[in-house]
């Protein structure tokens, strides 16, 4: 008999869960204003918002907690760090910060100013946000394969080609100070980037003159997606496949709560030390100094062990297994989702799931309030409120996709709760035709508002 598949871990602590009531959930999301991000923790019962430092830390992260130097400067934790990610990235300089989205204001406050044009494969929230608060343009060079769910292609998160080369070859690169590569790339799905395209993309711009940053958060699961899918691979190791992936690159920006397993951390990946230095420079300003940079020495510490765990083959399998596990009974129920399944989370397309919401009235947002009254589990809104509003017009913009992310922390839930997240889904897919009308925006911020907009209830 065959062997079957087991995790490569098994479970030291546990915390409760409280299972609500209906009626609770229909209370709590009218007092949140139908904006999944003002519930409290304990009104969610299994909370796929996001997969960012929701992750559970091993025992050697938790050892290196106590091992944390707290000193000021040059704390022995700022030089493990160091070590760790020059050896796994191969960058030689490095600084720290306290999340990923701090990185791309430190790195971007010294690479981006009013004008540029920074072209790349499906700019997250984030991203695009620091871009645009500096009066800066975000050109999205994605492949159109990304934009057809059903399509089975192993390398969605690419980068065209043609599409990058024009952006080069109508513009000054003087404009153009970067192109970033998400890997993977969750605006599309959770899609990885192949090694070919990497390259690619690398020797394309070095023609022109122009930097390659990565947008690295999930760097180790598109290594491992190079592994499986891309031919050459299969007897590289991660480690070889992420050395290689950056060896491309001029710089990257990390959230480490992702694939470092951490809940809180990031840091900025230097080649050249110049830019290294005009960057120490803001990093002082927001962060901190130069070898904590927002950062406690326990975190750096817990944050080091993290990429050795992150980029073992056996972690990748079990985490991107359970991601496709629930996948595939969501799909073996006729629900329509971003195919082949990504890194970290299942994309559910909600203009295939609810045809009759109009647009305007915020589809994905409505299936996600669905999703939480049925079973009280928290997705996220991957469409046209995070979209955000055209900074020019003030119009909405609607994106090709228009998705429900169920973001699968690391080493946290098991298969069960997923079987859990499936009976949810396929009760609101089967009662589906019922939803006719979404949400209207009361009130929202100038940038980034799908953290803080509130909503109301458009009746039928």
């Amino acid at each position: 008999m065959k062997l079957p598949f087991a995790e490569s871990y098994r479970i030291k602590m546990v915390e409760p869960l409280h299972r609500s009531t209906l009626p609770e959930r229909r209370q709590w999301i009218e007092e949140a204003h139908y904006n999944l991000f003002n519930l409290k923790s304990e009104q969610v019962y299994i909370d796929l918002l996001t997969d960012s430092g929701t992750g559970a830390m091993s025992q050697l992260q938790w050892a290196e907690m106590m091992l944390g130097d707290e000193s000021y400067a040059g704390a022995s934790s700022y030089f493990k760090l160091k070590n760790a990610i020059n050896e796994i990235t191969g960058f030689p300089f490095f600084l720290p910060t306290h999340q990923g989205r701090a990185a791309e204001n430190v790195l971007f406050s010294s690479l981006i100013k009013e004008g540029d044009l920074i072209p790349g494969n499906a700019h997250f929230d984030t991203t695009k946000g620091h871009i645009e608060f500096r009066k800066a343009e975000a050109v999205d060079c994605t492949i159109d394969q990304a934009y057809d769910i059903n399509l089975d292609a192993p390398f969605k998160g690419n980068i065209d080609l043609k599409k990058l080369e024009q952006v080069y070859s109508t513009h000054s690169v003087e404009k153009i100070p970067c192109v970033i590569i998400t890997v993977t790339c969750n605006t599309a799905g959770g899609q990885p980037v192949s090694m070919q395209n990497i390259r690619e993309v690398s020797t394309l711009s070095k023609k022109y003159g122009v930097r390659v940053v990565f947008d690295a958060a999930r760097f180790a699961e598109n290594a491992y997606f190079i592994k499986t899918r891309e031919a050459g691979y299969q007897d590289t190791s991660i480690r070889e496949i992420v050395r290689e992936m950056f060896s491309y690159g001029d710089a990257m920006t990390m959230s480490s709560k992702k694939d470092a397993i951490v809940n809180m951390g990031g840091f900025i990946g230097f080649r050249d030390k110049e830019l290294f230095e005009q960057s120490s420079v803001f990093n002082i300003m927001f962060e901190g100094f130069v070898t904590y940079g927002g950062m406690s020495g326990r975190d750096m510490n817990a944050l080091a062990q993290g990429l050795y765990e992150g980029t073992e083959y056996d972690f990748l399998e079990t985490r991107i297994g359970q991601v496709a596990y629930l996948g595939g009974l969501l799909r073996e129920a006729g629900i329509p989702v971003q195919y082949p399944f990504g890194g970290h989370a299942i994309f559910v397309d909600a203009n295939s799931f609810l045809p009759h919401v109009p647009r305007e009235e915020f589809k994905a947002q409505t299936l996600a309030v669905e999703l939480y009254l049925e079973g009280g589990i928290r997705g996220v809104e991957i469409g046209a409120i995070l979209a955000d509003r055209d900074p020019i017009t003030r119009e909405n913009r609607y994106p090709a996709l228009e998705l429900l992310r169920l973001a699968i922390p690391r080493r946290t839930y098991t298969n069960n709760h997923m079987n859990y997240v499936a009976a949810a889904l396929i009760n609101v897919w089967e009662r589906r035709n019922t939803i006719r009308r979404g949400y209207r925006i009361v009130k929202e911020a100038p940038i980034l508002r799908h953290f803080t907009v509130t909503l109301e209830k458009i009746s039928e």
